[in-house]
């Protein structure tokens, strides 16, 4: 069925070549007169069709319709993934981070366009590899207030979210509350593993779970208030997330037929608060400045007895503080854009029983960076450097140390509809907290992961080379990526007297890979239906200190959306995203889903999304770790994703709503707890 649902689709668009007569003009940077389609030095521009707001109950559902290169939507699951192995996805509304919370009470009667970044500068930091940033215009009057009680069918899984907004003059207070709760079961885990003794012989062991279990239950708030008015913005938020009930995970295991039993449980809490200033000065000048204050307190509960009983626990306590400031000058040529950003984080992790350690970590960062983007005639251009100094210290551990960014980024429009871009970009990646510590947890009997205080960032170098083709209906992207990591941090397995140590080293390291991929988006029916397909053939190369390995893979996906009046169907489909990094060949489940949503009235309407329909146990996740001493293959399928049928019902009251200028929301919330774990 999945694969007869993407021929089908790529069939319907790769017949798509009739072009469009309208006629074409220059406005800017739009190229092609009533294209929703806009492409820019930086990405494009997206402006939905007023079928695909009015049949979207919140954020999640509009980024689900646009189909967006490389990110896969779940409306259901109110999750958006980056199907990359690049860097992160990060959402804004209005230019600042948004939260779950804000997605999910979005305001879809303002919404003007999307900016969809795929080629970001040095404006958003490190690490971000797309930028998803929607525009919505300021409400100045009036009141809303909404429910979405969303409840999975078959099987225990949900989120009923509360939210109300008032506007007064200048002045707007916003209230939302959601709870969330899933208890998952079914669970299939199978893992074949091999192990190479000093001796040379071979152990060979089959893990496998006899009966899995996943329990959640949480509860989010956030109170904001704003005051605006066309030069300034400024917006305080308090937010707070705390589990109701630990996080559960309980399995039955066997090795080897001999059963065992694994446990874990969490609690956690952290409340936030974000403070946010925008101010417009000589009518293109602007100062912006962010600060955002976050505590996380997290306890938690670890079992593990194949072999012989191992238990730990665990309890830690974060504290960070995250700022921002950004000028920026919209000149005639060019628009001239700098800032800093400086963090501070603190954790202090307490292990207690078979893991007896202390870890306190102080880690601090500056970023400063400087951009120009402007136009040159026809060529568009982006150039930024960024400088980012990087302080660490744990115990008698410490590092201290300063990296650049340069980023270059040029576009030239080839023809009216045809327009090549190149973007090159030095930057430096930085390992998770919890890797860096000098704390070891068991894995298994066998194995033990151990973090390595010494690890240091790494550069990275990547080329992208993009050419873009659009008419009115059809748009259509071919593009070649290159990267180079160089001493980078990888994966190692450490054999010592019959155990295996998994942990970090640069040592002389390499990974490279490179991707050629195609994108294409075709409207077969202006406004009622529209089809996407991409897909692209990946090449790795992972040069260890004594390994090599390389992997060839496919990832590609197809989408559906008719819009029939009330009612709006969609169809999506991937296979996921198949990669190799230095010992671990990861392939991150595929996914195919169906969605119905109709419209009764402005004011509620009611969606019914199948998840995986005709098949009963979906994989969930696949590795495969090729290490000179460890080879396992582990797999997991899942019961309760397989049929998965979630109703959602949305309702939405308004009363004296008016627009104007653009409304600015905030989240930068810290959730780095620095915690090793399983």
């Amino acid at each position: 069925m999945k694969r007869l649902l993407f021929c089908l689709l790529a069939a319907c668009t790769l017949t798509s070549a009739a072009q469009d007569t309208e006629k074409s003009v220059t406005l800017d940077e739009v190229t092609v007169k009533g294209a929703r389609t806009i492409q820019k030095v930086d990405g494009q521009w997206i402006y939905p069709t007023k079928q695909q707001i009015e049949s979207s109950a919140n954020g999640y559902s509009l980024l689900a319709k646009l189909t967006l290169p490389h990110i896969r939507v779940d409306e259901a699951m109110n999750s958006i993934t980056a199907l990359t192995n690049l860097g992160t996805v990060q959402v804004r509304i209005n230019d600042v981070i948004a939260s779950r919370e804000d997605l999910q009470t979005l305001d879809m009667q303002g919404v003007d366009h999307i900016e969809f970044v795929d080629n970001p500068g040095v404006r958003y930091g490190e690490g971000i590899v797309y930028i998803i940033d929607i525009k919505v215009k300021k409400p100045v009057s009036g009141y809303v207030v909404g429910t979405q009680l969303t409840n999975t069918l078959t099987t225990v899984n949900g989120n009923e979210s509360l939210y109300g907004k008032i506007n007064r003059g200048r002045s707007e207070f916003a209230l939302s509350y959601d709870l969330d709760y899933q208890n998952f079961k079914g669970a299939a885990y199978n893992e074949q593993a091999a192990y190479e003794l000093e001796s040379a012989d071979i152990v060979t062991m089959c893990r496998k779970s006899l009966n899995k279990q996943t329990k959640n239950l949480s509860h989010n708030a956030q109170l904001t208030y704003s005051l605006s008015d066309s030069s300034y913005v400024f917006q305080a938020k308090l937010s707070g997330s705390r589990d109701i009930h630990p996080q559960r995970k309980d399995a039955e295991m066997a090795l080897d037929g001999v059963p065992y039993n694994e446990h874990s449980s969490s609690r956690s809490s952290s409340p936030s608060l974000d403070i946010y200033y925008h101010q417009g000065f000589h009518g293109h000048q602007s100062l912006t400045a962010n600060v955002v204050g976050t505590y996380i307190k997290t306890t938690g509960d670890t079992e593990d007895n194949e072999g012989a009983a191992y238990h730990y626990q665990t309890d830690g306590r974060t504290y960070s503080l995250w700022s921002e400031a950004v000028y920026e000058n919209r000149l005639k040529p060019f628009t001239l854009s700098a800032g800093l950003q400086y963090g501070q984080r603190y954790s202090h992790n307490v292990y207690q029983g078979d893991v007896d350690a202390t870890n306190d970590m102080h880690t601090s960062s500056l970023y400063l960076f400087s951009q120009l983007k402007g136009r040159l005639g026809q060529l568009s251009y982006m150039g930024g450097l960024g400088a980012s100094r990087r302080y660490y210290r744990q115990a008698s551990a410490t590092q201290d140390l300063w990296f650049f960014r340069p980023k270059f980024t040029v576009s030239y429009p080839m023809t009216n509809r045809l327009k090549m871009k190149y973007d090159f970009e030095i930057s430096q990646h930085t390992s998770r907290i919890a890797l860096v510590s000098n704390v070891s947890i068991k894995q298994n009997a066998m194995e033990t992961i151990l973090g390595n205080p010494d690890i240091h960032p790494n550069r990275v170098v990547s080329h992208q080379l993009k050419f873009s083709y659009s008419t009115p209906r059809f748009t259509s992207e071919l593009q070649g990526y290159y990267r180079l990591n160089p001493h980078c941090n990888m994966e190692k397995h450490i054999r010592q007297n019959g155990h295996f140590y998994q942990t970090q080293t640069n040592a002389d390291n390499e990974c490279d890979f490179f991707y050629v991929e195609s994108y294409n988006q075709w409207d077969i029916i202006p406004e009622k239906l529209t089809a996407t397909v991409y897909g692209g053939i990946y090449r790795f190369f992972n040069d260890g200190e004594d390994y090599t390995h390389t992997y060839t893979s496919f990832n590609g996906g197809c989408s559906l959306q008719a819009y029939l009046g009330c009612w709006t169907l969609g169809a999506y489909a991937d296979n996921g995203w198949n990669f190799m990094e230095g010992e671990h060949r990861g392939h991150q489940a595929p996914a195919w889903y169906f969605t119905c949503n109709y419209r009764m009235s402005d004011a509620f309407s009611i969606s019914l999304y199948a998840q995986h329909p005709f098949s009963q146990h979906p994989l969930t996740y696949k590795t495969e770790i090729v290490s000179r001493y460890v080879q396992k293959e582990i797999s997991q399928h899942c019961r309760d994703y397989g049929n998965m049928l979630t109703l959602k019902l949305s309702y939405r009251l308004d009363r004296g709503r008016k627009y104007r200028d653009i409304q600015r929301t905030m989240n930068h919330k810290d959730n780095e707890t620095g915690i090793l774990s399983k």
